[in-house]
């Protein structure tokens, strides 16, 4: 059987925090980012400013937005702007240069399904399923599986029984470790060390990098095809280790 692998978009290999800012650069200019960054605007009469702004679908958008240290007014405002921008999805530079050709080129070499899960909100254009498609495809991923979501993805895991799932949200991480039987690997951009403890006792296997997050499913590929599998799998993903 083939390995069954689930990759999330945003946040673990698409940049979404860098085309946020180059858009928030335009609309409101390096000096007002910068002062952004050192204080929050004080509560407006009509309770906007301070206030915390809706979060976007995507919770890898609402962490963009957080680092970008804008108020919520400047949030409402940006993601109002983005929402126009024609297949604004297709645009986003990959967190590591070549990482989908490098993906692509290991699950044909490997015969892996890979499936991607986005929960994207619609901006103008195409559709999100479909500019995300374009966009995998124009950076080496042919005929590309997207599915974009807005319920649990341990749920959505589990239906489509998938062997791993990489994701850089720690929430993401563990619903899919509780509802489904996939091994999940966290793709964590902060010190490992900080890590939730939580996740590692569920057997998530936090990362700092998708290279290294493709060496842990060559790892898992090649024990399934070797005795002893459920104990060393156990090792693999940190689950009864002593470090757990």
């Amino acid at each position: 059987m083939p390995l069954r692998i689930g990759f999330d978009l945003d946040g673990t290999v698409a940049d979404m925090y860098s085309a946020l800012h180059v858009e928030a650069l335009k609309l409101f200019g390096e000096e007002v980012l910068a002062k952004s960054a050192y204080k929050k605007a004080p509560p407006s009469p009509d309770g906007t400013e301070g206030a915390e702004a809706p979060a976007p679908e995507d919770s890898t958008g609402t962490l963009a937005m957080d680092e970008l240290h804008l108020s919520a007014r400047q949030q409402m405002h940006l993601w109002d702007h983005v929402k126009k921008i024609e297949n604004f999805w297709t645009t986003l530079p990959e967190l590591e240069p070549g990482i989908i050709a490098r993906i692509a080129k290991t699950a044909t070499e490997r015969q892996w399904e890979i499936i991607f899960l986005t929960t994207r909100p619609s901006t103008a254009g195409e559709l999100t399923q479909l500019q995300s498609q374009r966009w995998l495809d124009a950076h080496g991923f042919r005929y590309p599986s997207v599915m974009v979501v807005q319920r649990s993805r341990g749920k959505i895991a589990d239906a489509l029984q998938l062997d791993a799932f990489v994701d850089d949200r720690p929430e993401n991480c563990l619903d899919i470790a509780v509802e489904s039987k996939a091994k999940v690997i966290l793709v964590w951009h902060g010190h490992l060390k900080d890590v939730p403890a939580g996740a590692k006792r569920l057997g998530v296997r936090p990362v700092s990098t998708i290279s290294e997050a493709l060496a842990l499913l060559e790892q898992l590929d090649d024990i399934r095809k070797k005795p002893g599998i459920v104990r060393t799998l156990k090792r693999v993903f940190g689950q009864a280790t002593d470090d757990g």
